[in-house]
C-alpha cells in the first residue's frame, strides 16, 4: 500500500513562520516531526526562492517548489514533497491570475494535486470581481481535468466559508466577503461538478475552524471560519482514509488542514 499524508497551511509569510519556535518541526518550526508529512502545501508565502534561506528551501528528503507573485511580499504558494512529482505546473489559468502566484499543480502517479491560494475579495469591489473571475476560471480547469479521467485533489485557502456551520457568526457576516451568497454559490457549483469537501465526508459538526482574526484575538474564543479545504473528485474519493483540522498548531492566523490517502 502507498500512503500519503497531505497538509495544507496558509502560513501568512513563510519567512515569518520558519522563525517561530512553535512545535518541533521536521520541515520548520510549527509542524510536528512525528507526523511524517509526505506533501505540505503552503499558501501566502509572501516570498520568492531568492529571499528564502537554504534551511527553508533545502530540507533533507523533500523536493521544494515555489510560485511567487510578481509583487514582492504578496500572495504566493509553495510545496514540499517527499516524492518527486512527475511534473510541476506553476499557474496555468491565465496571465491575469498567474502574476499573483496562486497555483502549483503537481502530478503524481496516483493523483493530481493543486495547491491554491484563492483571492480575498474583501478589499474592494474590484478585488471581489477578480476573485469571482478566478473562481470561474479555476472551476472550468478542474472540470476539464475531471472529464479527462484524472484523480483530482485541490487544497488551500479558498477564502470562503460554505455554510452557516462553517463560521462562528454567520448572521453577522452575511454581507461580508468570504460569506457572500455569490461566493458560497461557487462552492455549490464545485460540489455539483462532482467534487467533495473532504472534511464533510467525515464530520457534520460545527465549531471546526481553520482561520481566526488576529486583531480581535478570536482564536482564544474560537470565533473562527473554516475557509481552508481539501476537495477531491469522485475518482480520488475512495482512497481517503482520514481528514483533520490541526487547530493545535500555532504560528499563523490559519491552522493546517490534513488529508490522508491510501492506494493499493
Amino acid at each position: 500500500m502507498k500512503t500519503y499524508t497531505l497538509y495544507s497551511w496558509n502560513v501568512n509569510g513563510l519567512r515569518a513562520i520558519s522563525g517561530k519556535e512553535v512545535l518541533p518541526g521536521v520541515l520548520f518550526p510549527g509542524l510536528p516531526a512525528h507526523e511524517n508529512i509526505d506533501i505540505l502545501c503552503i499558501q501566502e508565502t509572501k516570498a520568492d526562492a531568492h529571499s528564502l534561506k537554504p534551511d527553508i528551501t533545502h530540507i533533507p528528503d523533500y523536493f521544494f517548489y515555489i510560485n511567487p507573485a510578481e509583487r514582492k511580499g504578496y500572495s504566493g504558494v509553495a510545496m514540499y514533497s517527499r516524492t518527486e512529482p512527475e511534473s510541476i505546473e506553476l499557474g496555468g489559468l491565465s496571465p491575469e491570475f498567474d502574476t499573483e502566484g496562486r497555483i502549483i499543480t503537481a502530478r503524481f502517479p496516483e493523483f493530481v494535486l493543486m495547491n491554491v491560494y484563492f483571492p480575498n475579495g474583501g478589499a474592494s469591489d474590484e478585488r471581489l470581481a477578480f476573485k469571482l473571475r478566478f473562481y470561474d476560471a479555476f472551476l472550468e480547469k478542474i472540470k476539464a481535468m475531471d472529464a479527462a479521467g484524472e484523480r483530482v485533489i485541490f487544497c488551500g485557502d479558498v477564502n470562503t466559508a460554505h455554510t452557516p456551520i462553517d463560521l462562528a457568526r454567520p448572521k453577522e457576516n452575511e454581507q461580508v466577503s468570504g460569506f457572500l451568497p455569490i461566493e458560497r454559490e461557487w462552492i455549490d457549483r464545485v460540489i455539483a461538478a462532482g467534487f467533495y469537501d473532504s472534511f464533510r465526508l467525515f464530520s457534520n459538526e460545527g465549531n471546526q475552524y481553520s482561520w481566526w482574526d488576529y486583531k480581535s484575538r478570536a482564536r482564544t474564543r474560537n470565533v473562527g471560519w473554516r475557509i481552508d479545504y481539501f476537495f477531491v473528485n469522485s475518482k480520488a474519493k475512495p482512497f481517503i482514509t482520514g481528514v483533520g483540522i490541526r487547530n493545535d498548531i500555532m504560528g499563523s492566523d490559519h491552522c493546517p488542514v490534513t488529508l490522508t490517502l491510501e492506494f493499493p
